[in-house]
């Protein structure tokens, strides 16, 4: 194998929709609106529809979303909101910086997502939201999840910043697309997203109108009409020419996220008979859309197993090392209670090598050295 193996193959990505892309990103440098303008307008427009939601506020990246999402719902200082442990930073980050108080619990071991199940025994009387996180490409347990919320009358922010446009399905067979099942959905269009801008971008969805509101003035500087400010809010804006990339891309992630499919399918197909090593658990009520292809590695050798694939030309990534409650920043929210499936992930978790250009040959290299690993 000869070739570069990447995690993502963006300069890939981007030759197949050459010719579209730099058309739309001519465009806007011709027309001179770099901020708001049509092509903003458009790509709302598009993902709305896409999504199924009534509103969407962009914005400048995903940890803004998030932000912007929990000042729109009005929380106080020392108000509570349940928080997967087992999760990237910028889920907690928000909230700390808000001086609310991020209380972390802990996943399901096989679809490494929050359950209602986990969440219920940390509500407390401060407690005044939910972020479930939808890992990896699926969703969590959406309908139990909001059904809990209702019960304690709880928002729920949906972090839905690697599963974009994975579908939900409820007991009663309705379908909808995670983002748009809580009361507010929000989502980060890094480069290395499944829908990804060219530059950083971000999102928040919404289906209540008073919301959408106070989402939107939240984001413009807490204003309405310009220069009357009605709240305390933030700049966050997505440019331009992100957005005329992402309208391009939007038509293409059903087609993107079927790529991804059939590459989490062939390792799937390469790993089933290797007993140190569990695939992926698809969740039964949730499509997955793969955003990171996980292993878990069950016999302590993970580390050595990245190592492996190091020396033989293969990148991989660890998602995530260390539980948010043992992160610094985050140990003065501790109770001192380790939480066992985010223990064991922190401990077993390894990402492959996944996007949409990712070819058979490419695949059955990256199967072969991590079995030669465990056959050495």
């Amino acid at each position: 194998m000869t070739r570069d193996i990447n995690m993502v193959d963006l300069k890939g990505q981007y030759r197949a929709l050459q010719s579209e892309i730099d058309a739309a990103v001519l465009e806007v440098v011709r027309s001179a609106y770099f901020i708001g303008g049509p092509k903003v307008q458009a790509f709302k427009e598009n993902l709305g529809d896409y999504l199924g939601v009534k509103h969407v506020i962009p914005c400048a990246n995903g940890t803004d979303a998030l932000q912007i999402a929990l000042m729109a719902l009005g929380l106080q200082p020392g108000d509570e909101v349940i928080v997967p442990a087992f999760t990237y930073v910028a889920t907690a980050e928000v909230i700390g910086l808000l001086n609310l108080t991020p209380v972390m619990c802990d996943v399901d071991a096989d679809t490494f997502n929050v359950t209602a199940d986990l969440i219920e025994p940390h509500i407390s009387e401060k407690t005044k939201a939910i972020v479930p996180v939808h890992l990896y490409g699926q969703s969590s347990d959406m309908e139990a999840i909001t059904a809990l919320a209702k019960n304690h009358n709880l928002h729920v922010v949906e972090d839905n910043a690697q599963a974009i446009g994975a579908d939900y399905t409820f007991a009663d067979g309705r379908k909808k697309k995670t983002g748009g099942i809580g009361h507010i959905g929000c989502t980060s269009f890094y480069p290395s997203k499944n829908l990804g801008a060219y530059g950083d971008g971000g999102a928040i969805f919404t289906n209540d109108d008073d919301l959408a509101k106070m989402l939107q003035k939240t984001a413009n500087h807490g204003q309405s009409k310009r220069y009357y400010h009605d709240v305390l809010g933030v700049n966050s804006r997505l440019d331009a020419i992100q957005a005329a990339v992402l309208d391009i891309k939007l038509k293409h992630l059903d087609s993107y996220h079927a790529a991804r499919q059939k590459a989490a399918a062939h390792y799937d197909k390469c790993f089933g008979d290797t007993p140190e090593l569990q695939t992926p658990v698809r969740a039964k009520n949730s499509s997955h859309v793969f955003h990171q292809y996980t292993l878990r590695v069950k016999n302590g050798q993970r580390d050595d197993l990245k190592t492996y694939l190091q020396e033989n030309g293969i990148p991989s990534m660890i998602y995530y090392p260390v539980p948010l409650y043992k992160q610094e920043a985050y140990k003065k929210y501790w109770n001192g209670k380790e939480l066992p499936a985010t223990e064991k992930l922190s401990d077993e978790v390894i990402s492959l090598p996944m996007h949409t250009e990712l070819d058979g040959e490419t695949l059955d290299f990256i199967c072969e050295k991590v079995n030669e690993f465990f056959r050495k």
